[in-house]
Formats: C-alpha cells, sequence, structure tokens
C-alpha cells in the first residue's frame, strides 16, 4: 500500500485529494494546521475502510515538518507520494498599499511551507529511490492578479520550486510536477471574493465563470502520483477550463 502525505487537507482541494486517494487504496496523512478539521478528513476515511492519520502541523516549522513524517510513517509505512497544499490567500489590497506583515505570512505558508516539504519529503524519497510530489499552485502562477500581491508572488514561486526540485531530482525515479487550478468551489475563492467586495473591487476573471469542484483538482492529482504519469515530470498542468486562453 502506498501513503500519501497532504498538506492542508482539512478542507477544500486538499480534502477532496485526501478522499480520491484513499478511494484508489492509498493510505493518507491528512495534515492540517486545523487538528479538528484534520480528524474530520480521516475520520470520513476511516469509516469508508480506508486508513488514514489525521496530524496537526505549521507547514512553515521545519521542525513540525519532521514531526509530522515520523508520525506518518511509523502509523502507515513510507511515504511515497507527498501533495504540497496548504497556503493562505491573503489580503486583497493594491501594492503599495499591501500590508508588509500579510506579505510575510503569505509567503511563509504559501512559499516556505512548500519549500521545506519539498526539503524533507524529497529527502526521504531519494534514500529510497522512489517518489512522486504534486505541489498545488494556481493560474495565479502564469498570470497578475489585481490586489492579490501576496498569493501571486508565492503561486509564482510554487512553480518555480517544482521545476527546480524536478531537475535536481534528475536521474532518480521521483517526479515533482505541479496543478494550476482556476477558480474552485472553496472556502478560498469565496474568501478572495469577500475581501475584493470589502475593498470596492471584483477579481477579474475571463472563460468560464462558474468554479471548479475540488475533486476535479483532486482527480488531475491522481493521475499525475500514479504510475501511469511516469514520463511525467516538471510540469504545471492549468486546470481552469479554458479560464487563461487568449
Amino acid at each position: 500500500m502506498k501513503t500519501a502525505f497532504i498538506t492542508g487537507a482539512a478542507g477544500g482541494i486538499g480534502r477532496a485529494i485526501a478522499l480520491r486517494l484513499a478511494g484508489d487504496g492509498v493510505a493518507v496523512a491528512a495534515v492540517d494546521i486545523d487538528a479538528a478539521a484534520a480528524e474530520e478528513t480521516a475520520r470520513e476515511i476511516t469509516e469508508a475502510g480506508g486508513r488514514a492519520l489525521a496530524i496537526r502541523a505549521d507547514v512553515s516549522q521545519s521542525q513540525d515538518w519532521s514531526v509530522a513524517l515520523d508520525a506518518a510513517e511509523a502509523e502507515l509505512g513510507p511515504v511515497n507520494m507527498l501533495v504540497n497544499n496548504a497556503g493562505i490567500e491573503g489580503a486583497f489590497a493594491p501594492i503599495d498599499s499591501y500590508p508588509e506583515e500579510m506579505f510575510d505570512r503569505v509567503l511563509a505558508i504559501n512559499v516556505r511551507g512548500v519549500f521545506l516539504g519539498l526539503h524533507h519529503g524529497l529527502m526521504r524519497m531519494r534514500a529510497r529511490e522512489a517518489g512522486a510530489v504534486v505541489n498545488i499552485a494556481s493560474t495565479s502562477a502564469i498570470r497578475g492578479r489585481a490586489g492579490l500581491a501576496g498569493y501571486v508572488a508565492a503561486k509564482h514561486a510554487v512553480l518555480g520550486l517544482t521545476r527546480t526540485a524536478a531537475l535536481d531530482m534528475a536521474g532518480t525515479k521521483i517526479r515533482v510536477n505541479a496543478v494550476l487550478p482556476g477558480p474552485v468551489e472553496t472556502r478560498m475563492i469565496h474568501a478572495i471574493d469577500a475581501l475584493a467586495g470589502e475593498a470596492g473591487r471584483m477579481v477579474q476573471r475571463a472563460g468560464r465563470n462558474q468554479p471548479i469542484p475540488p475533486e476535479s483538482v483532486a482527480d488531475t492529482v491522481a493521475f499525475l502520483l500514479s504510475d501511469q504519469a511516469a514520463h511525467v515530470n516538471g510540469a504545471g498542468w492549468v486546470i481552469d477550463a479554458g479560464s487563461t486562453l487568449p
């Protein structure tokens, strides 16, 4: 049985990925700073006959990664699938009035958290010479969005980290990819719209206006983690129903 370590697994995309992989017979470490919500995800998996463990962790803290990975591997076995999903939206404000402390917080979770996941996760995978990683970026990784300096900068960085990690793992059987979802029907998309509304602005989106169900993102992540995607590496797959097309 394979074991997946999923951050931000308490809700939204992370929870959908956890349930999707569990349905494929993967043991799941549901990791989140919200311990109670992570427990709910793990409970749903175990009640359906799967194996899961809820772990509380702050992805911006290196020690939390070490402790959480140790706990996951002690209970579920070697982690050979890693999904760096945890993230926050930050503030909505023009860059000249964007709060500096919020910018730092967004990068701590959305960028440092992914770096630490790659650092600790790949260290273990390299020792076993196998594994697959998917980082959750965003279409904000390939375009600008007014008012979202922290979030956009972070998602650009996630795509860069993905490509760099894939090159660093060249010659091994370890793959690192990213998915770039457009608007997904989650708490975050509603939070961003609410923040924009409070500022008297509206987030501009092209193409399909209806948010994408998180299960669609989970299906793509499951494929990228599987052996069927053995030759997909360093890629950034856009999942946006065509909204970023010219």
